[in-house]
């Protein structure tokens, strides 16, 4: 867990980014409504909760820096008992004052008249663009001395790419439990008859072992489906001699994983998915031995590029020369994506790959990146052999950059076809 000390510690760092003379604004996540009269499983907004760790809506934290001093202030709830037996009980400003340490608590009715009185002498405003817009008409009306605003939520995304050692902690039990679920696919997949079905079985270890919620739509997509990058319909059946490309992760106390893993229905490989998947096994695994700090992500994808452009020759997907196929870009028709991207409180976590002046940030201890070649073979594609056309391959691990090098977080589940082999055909 993530101590309230951290919690302080991070509003710190954020405050010393601040202009003087500065408030800062960041508002909970709203509830989102399903259908009619109800709503969504709530979530807060990634953001305030890096600051707060605060799980409630009607929610808000107000940072006021001046010469003199910065001061934290913190809205919550009004505890109304007639709505807390319908929705749950609130935490109240007077248990909020003995929790957590701002410079005093109100309720978040008082928002508002609030930001009227501390707003004097204030010239800088920061507020999230994307997340905020919209609700701050009509507190702007009291922000008559403000000359400049910005966006709060890039300077925070900056804070969250070097993660501390709580969090790191918390990914890994989310790729813990990420591992059992896709153990158990490996094992059930030849039993069962529909994507969905196996998609049921993983999202069951998730909550069964505390991650209530997964961090993404999971994809389960059989055969072609894996040529949709973003399939998640998961209603087709499951084809006994196709493969199955499961993207799915579980998020664990607000922080995610995000695992692919791609295996045979039946239990075993094919030739022709053998090669395939050998292909993109190398080169996810040449990949991640090359992260290390002051590593640019530029150069991972290019790399990436050149491996599978280079293996999709060899197998006479691509035809023609190497250098004149990888300046033209022909391996891009069947890998379309890139080599990954930064996790933690988001799957795609929300932050910065170039910093103020436009510059690519390199590699560092701390940060957590997944690393997820792929290659999609469309079954209609006449230009591709026939034995592979109709194969999707993605393999995705989560990797923490360490001061020597890396660790593959996810080392644990299996990826080898004779592993891949064996976990399918053992007992549950």
């Amino acid at each position: 867990m993530i101590s309230q000390k951290e919690y302080i510690k991070r509003r710190e760092r954020l405050a010393k980014s601040l202009q003087i003379n500065s408030m800062t604004l960041l508002l909970s996540a709203t509830q989102k409504t399903r259908s009619h009269d109800t709503e969504f499983p709530y979530r807060q907004n990634s953001n305030f909760y890096y600051l707060s760790g605060f799980k409630e809506d009607s929610a808000a934290l107000l940072i006021v820096k001046t010469k003199e001093s910065i001061k934290e202030y913190f809205f919550v709830a009004k505890k109304e008992p007639q709505m807390e037996l319908w929705t749950g009980k609130r935490l109240g400003v007077e248990k909020a004052k003995e929790i957590f340490s701002f410079d005093d608590v109100f309720e978040f009715t008082q928002l508002q008249e609030k930001i009227a009185a501390f707003s004097v002498g204030i010239d800088s405003f920061y507020y999230d663009f994307e997340e905020s817009e919209a609700r701050l008409t009509s507190l702007k009306s009291e922000l008559k001395s403000v000359e400049c605003f910005y966006n709060v939520a890039s300077i925070i995304g900056s804070l969250r790419l070097v993660k501390s050692v709580a969090e790191i902690n918390i990914i890994k039990e989310a790729i813990n439990i990420t591992k059992k679920a896709h153990h158990r696919a490996m094992q059930v997949s030849s039993k069962l008859t529909y994507e969905y079905q196996l998609q049921a079985e993983i999202e069951y270890v998730f909550k069964k072992n505390g991650a209530y919620s997964d961090a993404y739509t999971s994809i389960v997509a059989c055969g072609n489906g894996a040529n949709t990058l973003h399939y998640i319909s998961n209603d087709k059946a499951l084809e006994k001699n196709s493969l199955i490309l499961i993207d799915a992760g579980c998020e664990y106390n607000y922080y995610a994983s995000d695992i692919t893993r791609t295996i045979p229905v039946s239990g075993a490989f094919s030739d022709a998915q053998k090669e395939l998947y050998e292909l993109v096994l190398s080169v996810n695994k040449a990949i991640i031995k090359m992260i290390r700090p002051k590593v640019l992500r530029s150069k991972l994808q290019s790399k990436s590029e050149e491996l599978l452009c280079q293996g999709m020759l060899e197998l006479g997907i691509l035809h023609g020369s190497f250098q004149e196929l990888l300046d033209a870009k022909a391996h891009k028709k069947y890998y379309p994506h890139g080599i990954g991207h930064w996790m933690g409180l988001d799957v795609h976590d929300a932050c910065p790959y170039k910093d103020k002046n436009g510059k690519e940030i390199p590699l560092k201890a701390g940060m957590v990146l997944t690393i997820e070649p792929g290659i999609y073979l469309d079954a209609d594609d006449k230009s591709v052999p026939k034995k592979y056309r109709g194969i999707g391959i993605r393999i995705e691990d989560d990797i923490l950059v360490t001061k020597e090098g890396y660790e593959n977080l996810s080392e644990q589940i299996v990826k080898e076809i004779e592993d891949i082999t064996r976990k399918s055909n053992s007992n549950l």
